[in-house]
C-alpha cells in the first residue's frame, strides 16, 4: 500500500503519493531529500485512491496516455507528452515519465489500476522536461531507469535551467516535488528488455531530434515508441540536426511496423505515414534555409520568415517554428 503525504513549500500545499510500502519513516526521508518542503502529514492509500491518467490500450498490453497539444501551463499541469506502458507475463515498463511528479504519480496509478506487477523499467526517450521529470516516482517504485548514453551529459546541460522554468511553466502546486534524476544504465547501440513472454528492443538513434533520442519497439504487437521523433499536429521541435532528423526518419521509415507512438499527438499512427508531415516539414525548412542562406541573409532575417509557409496542418507553430529555422540556419550555414 502506497503512502499519500502532504509536502508544503513556502505558503503552497500538494499531496505527494510515495510508491512502496505505507512506512512513516519513508515520508520523513523523502522530504528531507528534497530540500524546501516540510511534511504537513502522511497516510496510507490505496491505488484506487490516487487520481490516475486515462490511457488507451492501442494492443494488447500496451498502453498510451495523450498529452494535450499545448504548451504547459498550470491550467493543464504540464500534462503535454505522450507516456506509455507496456505489460508483460512478468513485470511492466513504461515509456517517458510526463512533466511534473505529479504526471509520474498518475501515470503509476494508471498502472497499477491495471496490474500488481513488478515496474521494472522506465525508459526515457530524450530529455526534454515534458518526458522526464516524473521519473522519480518510478525509481521509487523498483524501476530502473534507462535512456541513450547521451542523455546524462545532455540532461546535465541543462538541468539548472529546466528546473527553474517548470514552475514558471506550470505553477507551484503541480511543479511542486518534482525534480531530475539520472538514468540508473545507458544505451549506446540497441538493448533488449524482457519482461516475460514479450521483448522490448531499445536503439540509440544518431542525432536527430535531440543527440539523445531513444526508440522502443514491442516486439510482441510490433508497436513502435519514436518519442520526438515523429510529431502529430503540433508543431515539429528541433534540438539536435535536422539533416540528421532527415536521415533518421528515412532510416526508420525503412522498417514496417503495426503503428508508432508519437511523442505529441497520435495516441498511434500508421507507418510509414505517420512520419510523412513532420519529415516534410524538415524537407521544407532546410530548402527555405538553404535559399536564404544563398541570397546573403543574416541569421535574424531569415529567422523572421524561413518555414513559415509551412504552418498548414501544425499546431502552436508560431512558438516553435522561429526557433527552428534559427537552429537549422545555424547548422547549415557551415555546409
Amino acid at each position: 500500500m502506497p503512502a499519500s503525504a502532504s509536502w508544503r513549500h513556502r505558503r503552497f500545499c500538494s499531496d505527494r503519493l510515495l510508491p512502496g510500502d505505507c512506512a512513516a519513516e519513508r515520508a520523513g526521508a523523502w522530504v528531507a531529500a528534497h530540500p524546501g518542503l516540510s511534511l504537513a502529514g502522511s497516510r496510507c492509500v490505496t491505488a484506487a485512491e490516487v487520481p490516475a491518467l486515462a490511457v488507451a490500450e492501442v494492443a494488447p498490453g500496451v498502453f498510451v496516455h495523450t498529452g494535450a497539444v499545448a504548451l504547459a501551463s498550470p491550467e493543464n499541469g504540464g500534462d503535454i507528452a505522450n507516456l506509455g506502458f507496456v505489460i508483460g507475463q512478468d513485470a511492466v515498463a513504461v515509456v517517458d515519465a510526463g512533466n511534473t511528479r505529479a504526471i509520474g504519480e498518475a501515470l503509476y496509478a494508471a498502472i497499477r489500476a491495471r496490474t500488481d506487477l513488478p515496474v521494472r523499467w522506465l525508459i526515457l526517450t530524450h530529455m526534454h522536461p515534458d518526458h522526464v521529470f516524473g521519473a522519480e516516482v518510478f525509481r521509487e517504485a523498483g524501476a530502473r531507469i534507462v535512456a541513450s548514453d547521451r542523455l546524462p551529459a545532455a540532461l546535465g546541460a541543462r538541468a539548472e535551467s529546466y528546473v527553474a522554468a517548470l514552475e514558471r511553466q506550470v505553477g507551484p502546486v503541480s511543479a511542486l516535488g518534482s525534480r531530475l534524476v539520472l538514468p540508473d544504465q545507458t544505451v549506446t547501440a540497441s538493448e533488449t528488455l524482457d519482461l516475460g513472454g514479450r521483448a522490448l528492443r531499445l536503439s540509440a538513434e544518431p542525432t536527430a531530434h535531440t543527440d539523445n533520442d531513444l526508440t522502443v519497439r514491442d516486439t510482441a504487437t510490433d508497436t513502435w515508441f519514436l518519442g520526438d521523433l515523429v510529431f502529430d499536429r503540433h508543431t515539429p521541435s528541433l534540438d539536435g540536426s535536422v539533416l540528421g532528423w532527415i536521415e533518421v526518419l528515412r532510416a526508420l521509415a525503412a522498417e514496417p511496423a503495426a503503428r508508432v507512438v508519437p511523442g505529441h499527438g497520435g495516441p498511434v499512427l500508421g507507418w510509414p505515414s505517420g512520419a510523412a508531415p513532420t519529415a516534410a516539414y524538415l524537407a521544407g525548412l532546410v530548402a527555405e534555409t538553404r535559399a536564404a542562406l544563398d541570397a546573403g541573409e543574416s541569421l535574424g532575417a531569415a529567422s523572421r520568415h524561413v518555414g513559415a509557409d509551412l504552418a498548414d496542418g501544425w499546431q502552436l507553430f508560431d512558438d516553435f517554428n522561429a526557433r527552428n529555422a534559427t537552429t537549422a540556419y545555424r547548422e547549415l550555414e557551415w555546409e
